[in-house]
């Protein structure tokens, strides 16, 4: 492509504009950083002190509540509490390698705070004084302790991003130095371009001089090449025109060369990927069978109840390789939820207990498989892991004319009323606990697109007094 002379120096000045951009550009760009590090310091330790100020707020409707129990104080410190977690939770990304303990303490206190305002109003609301009294001075001691925890926090992250600062020192003066050396390198770099540019033009009229006078002498061998693809050059290219044509089949050649290569590492890639593909599919079955490898290793050695854990397991992992799309009978999910709660048992012992009482005429019916499964999990959840001494779980499948129903019942925590509608309208609820990984809301949509009517499936719960979800199945 022919660059002419009067292009050339349209370049020289875009460069130069670049150049000057490029400053600019990596100047403001430099101060944007600063001022975002600056802010988030900043942002950090409003979100500490926000913390500190709520609890201050909290114990003060604490006091105003014990004084005049009326429903407008009971109220405001409802929506202090509110406050406080969700100052707290915004807290959480704030933790790193030197505040993880402090912060995790801090964090503590916070809920340490709002379970002794429960309890004082649990204790006001019974009329005892003694213990409302005391569990005021003890919310004010936390609340004092939030206060020292801040100070801590905010030591901890003064020293922390006290390297910070030093370190924006350190680099502005680099800076510094760098537009030094930068506006010398570009004065240097400007003379250059400046008397390349002169030479481009010059020398190829001085080159194309010499070979008109060799020419003129007969000299017909003499190759003419000039470094340049101006206006000048042009003269110059139409005596090479040979060369170049040999030059771009060469080229040509390269370019199909490299592209057999390519196409030959893209079918290799193809074949790899294809490998890793099958090795997936193998990777759960092979562990299937370890599995119960293990549990008749285990058996041989005498170990009954390890022997039986391992065959609960690998049941579970065979049954959760069939797809989610597909029904089975009740009985088979029957099967599978005793085989989890064997593990679950295990897991909790004497904390866990479970009851059944299953008519065997109902279990022939349909059923969307995994579906028992996370819902007797979200009942051990509530109802298992937050209490020390343990809870029930319960289930319950009766017969009755056109229908089967299915009751799962616990005597856990139960649930608000919000989180039932947010459940039953299929809306994403957040996960607790330690979940397998289905959660609630899926198994109500999917009840729902398997049957084809909505009150498939209904929640009863009081919070504190445990939870009953019902499923009405029909027949045929």
């Amino acid at each position: 492509m022919m660059i002419s002379i009067q292009k050339k120096i349209l370049m020289l000045t875009t460069f130069v504009l670049f150049i000057m951009a490029s400053i600019w550009f990596t100047l403001t760009y430099y101060n944007y950083k600063t001022q975002h590090h600056y802010n988030e310091i900043l942002q950090r330790y409003l979100s500490m002190n926000e913390v500190t100020r709520v609890s201050q707020e909290m114990v003060t409707y604490l006091n105003n509540y014990m004084l005049s129990p009326t429903a407008e104080n009971l109220q405001k410190l409802e929506l202090s509490k509110e406050k406080i977690q969700k100052a707290k939770y915004d807290v959480f990304p704030l933790r790193n390698e030197e505040n993880q303990f402090a912060l995790t303490n801090y964090i503590n206190l916070v809920d340490s705070l709002v379970e002794t305002t429960d309890r004082l109003i649990l204790f006001n609301n019974g009329d005892d004084s003694e213990s409302v009294t005391k569990e005021f001075s003890e919310a004010n001691r936390i609340s004092n302790y939030i206060s020292e925890m801040k100070l801590t926090l905010l030591d901890t992250e003064l020293r922390t991003y006290d390297r910070f600062y030093r370190t924006i020192i350190q680099q502005s003066e680099e800076l510094i130095k760098l537009g030094i050396w930068l506006i010398l390198l570009i004065t240097i770099a400007l003379l250059m371009i400046t008397y390349w540019l002169s030479l481009s033009i010059t020398k190829p009229i001085q080159r194309l001089t010499d070979a008109a006078n060799e020419l003129s002498r007969g000299d017909f061998d003499v190759k003419i090449h000039v470094e340049a693809n101006d206006e000048i050059a042009f003269l110059a290219k139409t005596f090479d025109r040979m060369r170049i044509n040999i030059n771009n089949l060469i080229l040509e050649i390269k370019q199909k060369a490299q592209l057999e290569h390519e196409l030959q590492q893209n079918k290799l890639l193809l074949q790899e990927s294809q490998f890793r593909s099958l090795q997936s599919q193998i990777n759960p079955h092979f562990l299937f069978n370890t599995l119960n490898t293990l549990s008749k290793k285990a058996y041989l050695e005498g170990s009954e109840q390890t022997s039986d854990l391992l065959v609960s397991v690998a049941g579970l992992l065979r049954y959760n390789l069939k797809r989610l799309d597909r029904s089975v009978t009740l009985s088979e999910e029957v099967e599978v939820l005793k085989q989890y709660m064997d593990i679950q048992k295990a897991r909790f012992t004497d904390r866990l207990t479970f009851q059944t009482e299953i008519d065997e005429a109902s279990l022939n019916v349909r059923i969307p498989a995994l579906t028992l499964q996370p819902i007797i999990e979200n009942a051990v959840i509530h109802a298992v892991e937050p209490k020390e001494d343990g809870g029930r779980v319960s289930l319950k499948i009766e017969d009755q004319p056109g229908w089967v129903q299915v009751h799962i019942a616990d005597d856990g925590v139960g649930m608000s009323a919000a989180k039932i509608e947010q459940i039953l309208r299929e809306q994403q609820v957040q996960t607790e606990g330690h979940s397998t990984g289905i959660g609630f809301s899926n198994v109500v949509k999917r009840l729902r697109l398997f049957y084809g009517y909505e009150d498939v499936i209904a929640i009863e719960s009081s919070e504190n007094k445990g939870t009953t979800v019902t499923l009405k199945i029909k027949k045929g």
